[in-house]
């Protein structure tokens, strides 16, 4: 049976990669691009419904990404390799951006920082905190995640990040967070927060570049907001 099913799906898959390899997903759709993941899956079925199935199921390519392992699971035809790949893509999509910032380029402007911050986040169902600590040419040292919450929490002891930054060696850092089930506006306890790790590292001479916040795609700066003094 596996030899039949290769047999009879070979063709399509080979054609599928190969228009892929040609023009990467220019003028693919959604479905074909998550059909195509899956074949490194599920080796030897017809993927073509499933991919159908789970955005349907998760409301687009996006949210199938976004998923958690068990929710993935719980969809008819999943199995556990197809579930782990999934829930992993957003992962190596993070350390892609982390190794892409620390050798390539500085986060030396806004469209480079936003773009890097909004990478961190992809994929993240609960509120995150990180710090991200530079050297004096504002290369990446470390993406230091400094706690996990809930839904609309997470909880920041101003200590934990002058005790990172201090240990990646940092001359700058940039403060990180998201909102993923609010709205792209800091609360009083944000503004506050920030105004604590920002006093506590100044006197260390470790300045605090920015405070970013993510919800969904978009990106709220502090400093932009005049909400975060800096020295230049």
């Amino acid at each position: 049976m596996a030899g039949e099913g290769k047999t009879t799906h070979s063709g399509h898959r080979q054609r599928l990669k190969e228009a892929a390899l040609a023009s990467g997903f220019q003028g693919m759709s959604s479905y074909q691009v998550l059909e195509l993941l899956l074949f490194y899956a599920m080796p030897y079925r017809d993927t073509n419904e499933l991919a159908h199935t789970l955005i349907d199921h998760f409301g687009s390519l996006m949210g199938v990404l976004d998923a958690d392992y068990q929710s993935l699971l719980a969809v008819k035809g999943v199995g556990p390799h197809a579930a782990a790949l999934l829930t992993l893509m957003p992962e190596f999509f993070r350390r892609y951006s982390e190794d892409a910032a620390g050798e390539k380029s500085p986060l030396a402007n806004r469209e480079q920082t936003q773009r890097f911050v909004r990478d961190l986040f992809i994929g993240k169902t609960y509120e995150e905190f990180y710090l991200i600590c530079l050297n004096s040419r504002y290369r990446l040292i470390k993406a230091e995640m400094i706690n996990r919450g809930s839904l609309c929490e997470v909880a920041v002891y101003p200590r934990i990040a002058v005790e990172k930054a201090l240990l990646h060696k940092a001359k700058y850092v940039i403060l990180a967070h998201n909102h993923p089930g609010g709205a792209v506006q800091p609360s009083a306890d944000d503004l506050e927060l920030t105004r604590k790790i920002s006093a506590l590292l100044g006197a260390l001479s470790i300045e605090v570049l920015d405070h970013l916040l993510v919800c969904g795609g978009d990106c709220f700066s502090f400093r932009e907001k005049g909400l975060i003094e800096t020295t230049d």
